[in-house]
């Protein structure tokens, strides 16, 4: 019996956003901003339902170019209003895949550096197909507010 503990692979982004924590904030959290920039370059967001309080649910529904339909979803863990939010996430295909995301943001002058973490990605692969979709919707929801 092996006493070795699996670490599972996660991700650190970071930007500096030329916008409020309070708007970054609403960017997150309200459906309508959400569908604006979440998902990377190939792919359109398509509906979003955001429920935004601890034990709340949300949905994101994205169609990608190919034609292929993604959808994730999550219960919101943590919520400090133009702070931090930190939710759970799972691909309907994979729920047994539950990852972790806290996103953070920090004031900084006029602008404010936004650090998105997620953890617990099953593997490898996961993680790096990730670091793809998520710095495809950071590069997105960095030029909302250029």
């Amino acid at each position: 019996m092996s006493t070795q503990q699996h670490t599972k692979p996660s991700l650190t982004l970071k930007r500096r956003i030329k916008a409020s924590p309070e708007k970054i904030f609403a960017a997150w959290t309200e459906p309508q901003k959400m569908m604006m920039w979440f998902g990377p370059e190939n792919v359109e967001t398509k509906e979003v339902d955001a429920d935004v309080r601890i034990g709340g649910r949300f949905r994101v529904k994205m169609l990608e170019n190919t034609g292929d339909w993604h959808e994730v979803s999550g219960v919101y863990k943590e919520i400090v209003e133009n702070a931090k939010l930190v939710f759970s996430w799972a691909w309907i295909t994979t729920p047994e895949r539950e990852s972790q995301v806290t996103v953070t943001l920090k004031p900084d002058g006029e602008q404010t550096i936004l650090t998105l973490h997620h953890e617990q990605l099953f593997d490898e692969t996961s993680r790096d197909g990730h670091i793809h979709g998520w710095t495809g919707s950071l590069d997105k929801l960095e030029a909302l507010f250029a």
